[in-house]
Order: structure tokens, then sequence, then C-alpha cells
């Protein structure tokens, strides 16, 4: 959470609007998410409610103005907490991918952070990287 009030340039304690999801891959739980939104973004918005959102938050986020334009993704292996060795029912010895994500509109303005917390077994991670010149 404080990684994600830094991203919005809030302070620690200053009120942010959550989602946390768990996602199936084959009817199997294959990632948690913890999406954050600042409240003036998301306060009376679907973004607000628990449920589960028709294309996403990224259509939300556009209608209402906010147009992804980038992203930053921060992605890192570890061994599994225990909540989230449980969650995702991991075998024994699998780390998860673990990617911190900001979601830019415009004027770098950050409008999403999310946490996922991937099933290490599940997932392998795919770059492509624009040509020089």
């Amino acid at each position: 959470m404080r990684r994600s009030a830094s991203a919005f340039g809030l302070a620690e304690g200053d009120p942010v609007m959550l989602r946390h999801q768990l996602l199936l891959l084959d009817d199997e739980p294959a990632e948690l998410v913890w999406s954050y939104y600042p409240v003036e973004v998301a306060r009376g918005t679907v973004l607000a409610e628990s449920r589960r959102i028709k294309g996403g938050t990224p259509a939300v986020l556009a209608a209402l103005g906010l147009p992804m334009r980038n992203a930053i993704d921060q992605v890192a292996t570890r061994l599994a907490t225990v909540a989230e060795f449980v969650a995702l029912r991991l075998p024994e010895e699998v780390p998860v991918l673990r990617q911190f994500r900001v979601v830019y509109t415009e004027g770098r303005r950050p409008v999403e952070v999310s946490v996922m917390v991937k099933a290490g077994q599940q997932y392998e991670v795919q770059y492509e990287l624009p040509a020089p010149g």
C-alpha cells in the first residue's frame, strides 16, 4: 500500500480506492490482484463497486476521460507468503511472480496501480522490444 500511495504522489495514510480479485486459469486459482485508484477518480464509479467490470478497468478509465497512455511494470520472483500459498493452492516450493504496475494517462498522471501475484508454474513472461532507430 505504501508503494501505491507513493506512485500516486500521496502521503502514507491518504485514502485510495482498492479492488481485489482472485483470477482463475482453467478453473484453478492463478493470480491475486490488488488494484488501487485515486479516490477522486474512483468515487461514484463502477471502480468503487465490488463486482466484475465488463470490458475491464481500462475501459472504465477511458470512459472517464483517462485513457491509458503507457504503463510501467516491475517484475520479480519470490517465495509466496502463507496467504498467497493458500489462496493460489500452490504446489510446494513454487515461487510466485510479483508484478507492480503503474498505469499513466495524459501528462504522465498515474491513474491505476496494481500489484499482481501470479502462480509461478502457470506464467511465462514475454517481452517485445522495438528495433533501434
